[in-house]
Parts: structure tokens; sequence; C-alpha cells
């Protein structure tokens, strides 16, 4: 039976099998029954085809008693009752983010080669993205600007039986980050405090307001040497990398397996960090040798983006990935990190702010700037990202076949001088013919240039890509807190709630305040250094470009001054 549903967000198609889709679109779903996570129905436009099923919301009738959504959501939220969830049939939810069932698997057990069953097929994919079945890898395209997902945070609530804030009123659409995160349950004091909390997380008052204390032991990592290596008598094949902290010196080796069990914990604990995304999977081609190439580039960024947060960067899960070399310790540190307490809404358990008071209305100006900045971003850089890929496709295709029909053009002049003989000029005809060869040389320069710029351009653009999807969500959860104390105070000043409640709920919300200006203002601090490093880097490798090209240009002019 057809179903109606909402189209969540964007997803472009890239087979006759896939219909794209656009958010807040209404679609039509022929079975709510999904195939390996996706789902076929019909778009607006009348079109008939697959699109992933994490992209949508059924839309059922207020009296029904189920709602099923696809995106992610937990079973059960902070009051409400977990039946209300219906789980998509045939389908498996991660444990904690953990791609393997068996807890004593070895990490040399992780099969890099797999890169659809194992991982949770209605749950998120590498970077939230949703799961595909191999048959439909469109998923996880290499050069489409335009597929922008905004990955499902994998978070858990911390539900308590807690009284307090009870008369607040909860939020009722089960699916917005700020239920599913467990925010609204801390802001309301359901988060239960630890008898013991272990970790601590500064924010110190800068000259820009709040920010991230700065790691008291600061480090880079490298990522070098992608190695394609085999196991099970050559079976199986993976690549792995090696990493060298500059604080140990000491190199492990790791698969992309291990990036991406660490990437589910960083979401898993981290509610309100822009967690940068990975690199994407891809379903073939795996060991060419330019998507290793590529997948070593940005690897590199995101170990950048992790080594100069100075939070994610003293996590204890991602100093254990760094340093762990003994198969032992390993399994005892994953456990300890899949069962690590302080996370999603608890993790803010671990956050100590400023004494400085920060009035509600100004930090709320701040965090909309911050929002309207975000957005025109999110805009600019998707603008940069389309005109840096279509100059690639020109540079490997059209540059460099314009440049040789150029050049077969006057070696075809060459040629055609010699015919007739008595009136030929060897040297003339040499110098045409060599000015041929030339410009056949700068359409391979131009070919062979996206390896010198516009990559680590396009590098960059896709690491700002994942950072700036994260916001919407991030800043949801501070929107959330402000409405609670809003209505807290609401409520106080009509003699329906404590002021002291109302006042745990303000000093909690401050808490979630100080964690996003901080946020804030560290990813203002990346984007300068990054942008300014892209910008030089382009500039300088195109002024190389073209002086090598004017080389060969004046080389080539000298050949007619000896005529």
């Amino acid at each position: 039976m057809a179903l109606k549903a909402r189209a969540l967000y964007n997803f472009q198609s890239e087979n006759k099998e896939e219909i794209s889709i656009q958010e807040n679109e209404e679609l039509v779903i022929f079975s709510e029954n999904s195939l390996d996570g996706w789902l076929q129905g019909k778009n607006s436009r009348g079109e008939t085809g697959l699109f992933p099923a994490s992209y949508v919301e059924i839309l059922r009738s207020r009296s029904s008693s189920s709602y099923t959504d696809y995106s992610n959501s937990p079973a059960g939220s902070p009051g409400h009752d977990s039946s209300f969830y219906v789980h998509p049939p045939n389908t498996s939810i991660s444990n904690q983010g953990s791609f393997e069932d068996d807890d004593d698997d070895d990490w040399d057990d992780w099969d890099d080669g797999c890169t659809v069953v194992e991982e949770p097929r209605s749950g998120p994919g590498t970077n939230g993205h949703p799961s595909p079945h191999l048959q439909y890898p469109a998923v996880y395209p290499s050069q489409n600007a335009g597929y922008r997902p905004k990955p499902a945070l994998e978070r858990q609530d911390s539900i308590s039986s807690s009284k307090r804030g009870s008369v607040v009123g909860r939020n009722l659409n089960r699916f917005s980050c700020f239920v599913r995160s467990g925010v609204e349950a801390f802001i309301l004091g359901d988060v239960p405090l630890m008898s013991k909390i272990a970790e601590a997380y500064y924010i110190e008052m800068g000259s820009k307001g709040p920010q991230w204390r700065a790691n008291p032991h600061p480090f880079i990592c490298s990522v070098e040497d992608p190695t394609k290596q085999t196991k099970f008598k050559g079976i199986k094949s993976y690549i792995s990398y090696k990493l060298t902290p500059s604080n140990i010196t000491t190199p492990v080796y790791r698969r992309y397996k291990h990036f991406d069990w660490l990437y589910n914990r960083l979401l898993h604990k981290f509610t309100v960090i822009s967690v940068p995304h990975l690199p994407e999977k891809q379903a073939t081609g795996r060991f060419e040798e330019d998507f290793i190439e590529k997948r070593k580039r940005r690897l590199i960024l995101w170990m950048d983006h992790m080594t100069s947060h100075p939070v994610l960067s003293q996590y204890e899960g991602f100093q254990h990935f760094l340093t762990c070399r003994d198969d032992k310790q390993w399994k005892l540190g994953k456990r300890r990190a899949e069962k690590d307490e302080m996370v999603g809404a608890s993790f803010l358990l671990t956050l100590q702010i400023p004494t400085e008071h920060q009035d509600l209305q100004d930090v709320e100006d701040r965090v909309d700037s911050f929002k309207a900045f975000s957005k025109k971003m999110d805009d600019s850089v998707l603008q940069l990202t389309n005109v840096a890929s279509e100059l690639v496709r020109k540079h490997l295709g059209g540059f460099r076949k314009e440049f040789q029909k150029l050049g077969n053009a006057f070696q075809a002049i060459s040629h055609s001088f010699q015919m007739d003989p008595p009136y030929s000029s060897d040297a003339l005809n040499n110098a045409i013919s060599h000015t041929g060869k030339t410009y056949e040389t700068v359409g391979e320069m131009f070919a062979e240039q996206p390896k010198n710029d516009l990559f680590l351009m396009l590098d960059t653009l896709s690491l700002y890509q994942g950072l700036l999807s994260n916001f919407p969500d991030i800043i949801h959860l501070q929107k959330g807190a402000f409405a609670k104390v809003k209505e807290s105070q609401r409520m106080s000043d009509e003699g329906k709630m404590d002021q002291d409640e109302a006042d745990g709920i303000r000093k909690r919300c401050r808490v979630v305040g100080f964690s996003l200006q901080a946020e804030m203002n560290h990813f203002h601090e990346r984007r300068m250094a990054d942008f300014k490093r892209m910008m030089q880097s382009y500039l300088k490798q195109q002024i190389i470009f073209y002086q090598r090209v004017s080389q060969q240009l004046e080389r080539t002019l000298l050949m007619y001054d000896n005529l």
C-alpha cells in the first residue's frame, strides 16, 4: 500500500535506478520495507525509483500510534514511551557505532574490503551517510559536489525517572536532535550526576569570547605510506597507513576501518563539537592509485583537524588509537571506549565553564549571526567546489584536447610547407613543427596540473562541507536550550515553577551556550588558517605552472630568431 513521506535531505541520483529528491519534498512510498537501506517510491515530479531510506520520514495520521523514521532516531526519548517508535523491518542497529558484534575481534580481523555488509543498514555509515547496497555505489560519489547529506549524529539519550523539570513541556518532535541527543534531558536536569567524573574539559574567556582551553601537550601526527597488505594467504587485501605522532615518534599502522571506528566513537561522545568527516568510502576501485592518494590527502587533513582541536585531541580513545601497538591492550582500550558513560548529554557534565556572566539575549544574537554566516559559507563552499570540479574536468579533458588540436594544426602547416622543396625552409618548418609539439606538451601540463593545486583545494573544501553540515544540528541544541530557559522563566513568573528550578535550567543552558561559542571560535580560528594556506598554495602552484608554460613558449620562440 502506498504511503506518503517527506524528504529530510537532498539526494542527487546518479544512475537510472535512482531518483533525486529535495528536502521537504512530498513523496509516495510503495512499501515501507527498505531493501538494504533503500526505498522505492515516486517524487513530486512523477519520477519513480530508489532513494536512501534514511533520507525520508513516513507521514502517518495523528490517529496512528506509530511513526516510522529511518533517519537514525533512537528507540525512545526522554519522557516518552519507546513503543511509539517502530524500527524499519529487516534492519540491524549498530552497538554504539562499533561495526563488530564480537568484542574480542582484533583490529587485524576487520575487513576493509567489506564496505557494506558489515555496516548497520539503517544506521549511519561512514560520515553519517546511509549504507546502501553495493549495487548502488552512487551514494558515495567522488566528484558529485551537489551531494550534500546531513549526517544523522549517533547520540544516546540520557533517560532518567527524575521528576525535576517535569512541569516544563517536553519537545514533542521526538526526531529533533535536541531530544535524541539527550540535551533536552540535560537542560531539564534529568541526566543523573555521576559519582565520579574522571575527565574534564575547560572553557575560558578569550579576546573574542569563550574558547576551549588549549591542549597542554600539543602535537601533530603524520599520515604516510599507504601500503597494500594481505592476509589469509592473499584472500583479503587492505591498505594500511603509517601514523607517527610528534610527541611519541614511534609509528602505528592503521586501516580505514580503524579510522571509521574512531569516528563513530567521536560522534557518539561529543554532542556539541563539529567532528570532521572522514573521506568517503568507495565500493569499487579501492586499490587504484588515484583513489589511494586521494584518501591519503584527505586523511592528512582530517588528522590535522583532530590534533588541532583542544578537546578532540585529548580524548582518551583518540590517544589510544594513535599509540596502542599491543593487541591485548587494544582490546582493553576498545572496550573501555565503547563503555564510556560520559557520552552525549553526559559529556556536558565534563565541561567546566567560566564564571563570567553572559546575557542570554546576547548569546542568542551571537548564535544567530554564526548561523547566518555558516549557511552563507556552506553555499559559497559548494559553489567553489562546483567551479573547481568543473575546472578539473576541463584540465583533464577539454584543455588538453584543445591544445593537442592546436599543436596538430601547427604540425599540419609545417608538413604542407614541405610539399614544394625548392621553396621549403627546413629551419622554418622545424620551428613550426616544434611549436606544434610544444602546445601538445602544454596540453599534457594542463592535464597534470590539478594534482598540484585544484586537488588540494577540493580536499579542503570537502572537509569544510562536512564541518559546516554538522552545525545546523549543534545550533539546534542551543536553540532548544534557549526555548526551555524562556519557558521555565515564564512558568516561574506565573508561579507554576520554583525559581530555583528555573535557575537550574538557566545554569545548564549556560553550559551549552559556552560550549557552542567555544566551538564557533575554534572553527573560525581553523578556517582562517586553512583558507590562508589553501589560497597561498593554489596561487603559488599557479605561478609555478604558468612560469613553466612561459618557459616552454620562450624556448620555442628562440628557434625563429635563428632563421
